[in-house]
C-alpha cells in the first residue's frame, strides 16, 4: 500500500480511525479518479498526496459540525452537486452505516459515481441524476434529510435556496467554503431565514495538513421550507435572495 500519513494524521485529528478494508477503499477512490479524470472532467487535483489532503481530508471535516448522536447510526445525508463524490462518498467510506443520496445534474459525472459505489461495493447509497432545483419538489427528498451537504458549488444566498429544502425540520446543513466569506454571509441572511434555517453557525478549520482558510458554515433547520422553493432550474443563481 502506498504511504498515506499525511491523511491518516489528518483524519486523526478529527476523531476518525480507519481500518486496513477503508484505505484500501480510499486507493481505489484514487485510482478510479484519475482514470475518469482522463476522460471527464473530475478535478483539476491528481497529485496522489493532494488527492489525499485537498479531498478526501478536507471531505471529513464535515464531522467537525455533526450533531453529537447518530454518527454512527443510520443516518440519512444528501451530498448537493457532488461532482467527483465530495464530500459524500468519502464520509461514507469512513462511517459505513450512513445512508447517502449523491446528487449530481451532469450525467457523466453521476454515472462514474453509480461505477464508484459499485466498486466499492458500498451499501446505502444513491447516484442521483438530476437538478437540485427540481429533486428538491420531489417528496422522496423534499425535508427527508438529517444532515444536507454541499461543497464549492455557489455563493451562500444561491446555496440556501439549493439545500435547504432538503433539510427535515431539527436537521443541519453544512456548507464548505474557502477564503472571505463575510459578504456572503451578510447576503444570505434573508435567504436563510425565509427558507426555514437558523443563523449560521462558522467553524473555521484548523488542522495542519489542510490550508488555513476553510469554514464550515451551519445552518439548522427550524421550520419548514416555503412550498415555492426552490425556484426554478437556474433562478437561485441568476437571481439569489438577498
Amino acid at each position: 500500500m502506498i504511504v498515506m500519513e499525511h491523511f491518516l494524521s489528518g483524519a486523526a485529528k478529527l476523531g476518525i480511525e480507519l481500518n486496513t478494508q477503508q484505505l484500501n477503499q480510499f486507493q481505489v477512490y484514487y485510482h478510479k479518479l484519475i482514470e475518469y479524470n482522463q476522460r471527464i472532467n473530475l478535478t483539476s487535483i491528481t497529485d496522489y498526496k493532494e488527492v489525499q489532503l485537498k479531498h478526501f481530508l478536507d471531505s471529513l471535516t464535515v464531522v467537525l459540525a455533526f450533531k453529537q448522536t447518530g454518527l454512527n447510526g443510520n443516518l440519512s445525508i444528501i451530498d448537493i452537486g457532488s461532482g467527483a463524490g465530495f464530500p459524500g462518498l468519502p464520509l461514507k467510506i469512513a462511517f459505513p452505516n450512513v445512508k447517502l443520496v449523491l446528487l449530481e445534474a451532469t450525467r457523466k459525472k453521476a454515472d462514474f459515481l453509480t461505477n464508484l459505489i459499485h466498486t466499492l461495493n458500498l451499501d446505502y447509497v444513491e447516484s442521483l441524476t438530476g437538478r437540485a432545483e427540481e429533486i428538491a419538489h420531489q417528496s422522496k427528498y423534499r425535508q427527508r434529510f438529517f444532515i444536507v451537504l454541499s461543497r464549492a458549488v455557489a455563493t451562500l444566498p444561491t446555496l440556501a435556496e439549493l439545500t435547504l429544502p432538503f433539510s427535515t425540520i431539527g436537521g443541519r446543513t453544512i456548507i464548505q467554503k474557502k477564503g472571505d466569506i463575510a459578504d456572503e454571509l451578510k447576503d444570505s441572511a434573508k435567504a436563510i431565514e425565509l427558507l426555514g434555517g437558523s443563523q449560521p453557525e462558522i467553524r473555521k478549520i484548523i488542522i495542519p495538513e489542510l490550508d488555513d482558510n476553510l469554514y464550515l458554515v451551519t445552518i439548522d433547520k427550524l421550520f419548514p421550507t416555503p412550498a415555492k422553493y426552490p425556484r426554478r432550474p437556474g433562478i437561485p443563481i441568476k437571481r439569489p435572495i438577498v
